[in-house]
C-alpha cells in the first residue's frame, strides 16, 4: 500500500498536537487567586467548588468562575461591577444620605457607613442576586425604622444604641448571605436650619440654668459655713463665760463676808454696765430701773472684796467674748 506520509510521522504529529493541546489546557486551567480572595467555580452550570488563595487547577470549558456583582460609591456616584474574584477583606460601604422622619415629625438627612466582610463565598454568590445592594438596602431600611421610633433629641443621645441595633439586624440577615457586618456607624445627621437654631437656643438656656443652679449652691454652702462659724463662736463664748462665772463663784466662796448671791449680783451689774453705752446710742434719753442703779452701785465694793481673782475672771470673760465676736464676724 502506497502513502504520501509515513505512518511514524503521522503518529509523531498527533502526539505533538496532543501535547500542545494539553499544555494549552493546563495553562488555561491554571488559576491564581490572590491572598484574602476566593473564587466560586461552576461545572456545567452547577456549583463545583470554591478556590482559595494560591495556585489552583480547573478544567477549561467545563469549569467556569461565577462572577459576583459589586456596587460601589465614589464621589456620590454609583458604579456596578462584576468580578470573578471575591474579596474576603473588610469592605467599607459608604452609602449616600437618606431622608428620615423622626417620631416627632422632624425631617433629617442621615449619612451612614457600613463595614462588612464576606465570610462564605458560596453563600455570597447564591444567597443574593446583588449582595452589596441587598446589604445597603437592608441597612437603609433598618436605619429608617430605628430613627422613626425616636425623637430628635434621643437620636443624638443614643447613637451607640442605634448602631448596636442595626448591627444585630444586619447580622441576622447576613448569615444567609455569607456576610458578617462588623460595624454600622451614623456618621452625620443633617437637620433643618430652623430646628438647629431652636436647639442652639435650648442649649444656651440650659447652660444659663446650670450656671444659676451652681451659683445658688455656692451661696447655700457659704451660708451654711457662716452659720457653722457663728455656732462655733457662740459655743466658745459660752464656754469662756462659764469658766469666768465658775472662777468668780470660787473666789466668792473663799472670801469672808461674801456669798454666792453677792457674786451673782456683781455679774448682773457688770452686764448692765456693758449694755448701757449701746442703749444710749439708740436714743437721747435712757431710763434705768432702780434695781439696776443699786446693783451698779455695789459693783465697786464687791470688786474690792473679790480682789485680783475677780479681775482675772473678768478679763477671761472679756477675752472669750471678744473671741466669739471675731468668730461671728468670720
Amino acid at each position: 500500500m502506497n502513502s504520501d506520509v509515513p505512518i511514524p510521522e503521522i503518529t509523531t504529529l498527533l502526539i505533538v498536537l496532543l501535547a500542545v493541546l494539553l499544555i494549552i489546557i493546563i495553562i488555561k486551567g491554571l488559576v491564581i487567586v490572590p491572598q484574602r480572595h476566593a473564587m466560586v467555580i461552576e461545572r456545567l452550570g452547577r456549583y463545583h467548588r470554591t478556590l482559595n488563595a494560591g495556585l489552583n487547577l480547573i478544567i477549561p470549558i467545563l469549569d467556569q468562575p461565577r462572577p459576583i456583582t459589586i456596587v460601589r460609591y465614589r464621589d456620590n456616584q454609583k458604579t456596578i461591577n462584576t468580578e470573578k474574584k471575591i474579596d474576603l477583606r473588610e469592605v467599607v460601604l459608604d452609602f449616600p444620605k437618606q431622608e428620615v422622619i423622626t417620631k416627632d415629625n422632624v425631617g433629617v438627612r442621615i449619612d451612614g457607613v457600613l463595614y462588612y466582610q464576606i465570610m462564605d463565598a458560596q453563600a455570597a454568590i447564591y444567597g443574593a442576586e446583588n449582595l452589596v445592594l441587598a446589604v445597603q438596602t437592608l441597612a437603609q431600611t433598618s436605619l429608617r425604622s430605628e430613627i422613626g421610633r425616636m425623637e430628635l433629641d434621643q437620636i443624638f443621645e443614643s447613637r451607640q444604641e442605634i448602631n448596636a441595633r442595626l448591627q444585630n439586624t444586619m447580622d441576622d440577615a447576613g448569615n444567609k448571605w455569607g456576610v458578617k457586618v462588623n460595624r454600622v456607624e451614623i456618621r452625620d445627621i443633617d437637620i433643618p436650619d430652623d430646628i438647629r437654631e431652636a436647639m442652639n437656643k435650648q442649649m444656651a438656656a440650659e447652660r444659663a440654668r446650670r450656671a444659676e443652679v451652681r451659683e445658688a449652691e455656692g451661696y447655700k454652702q457659704a451660708e451654711i459655713l457662716k452659720a457653722e462659724g457663728d455656732k462655733e463662736a457662740a459655743v466658745q463664748r459660752a464656754e469662756g463665760e462659764k469658766r469666768a462665772i465658775q472662777q468668780i463663784l470660787e473666789a466668792a466662796a473663799g472670801t469672808e463676808g461674801l456669798e454666792a448671791r453677792d457674786a451673782m449680783r456683781y455679774l448682773i451689774a457688770q452686764e448692765y454696765m456693758e449694755t448701757l453705752p449701746k442703749v444710749a446710742q439708740e436714743g437721747e434719753r435712757v431710763f434705768i430701773p432702780l434695781e439696776a442703779t443699786s446693783l451698779m452701785g455695789s459693783v465697786g465694793g464687791i470688786r474690792e472684796l473679790l480682789g485680783p481673782v475677780t479681775g482675772a475672771a473678768a478679763a477671761s470673760s472679756s477675752s472669750s467674748s471678744g473671741a466669739g465676736s471675731g468668730g461671728s464676724g468670720g
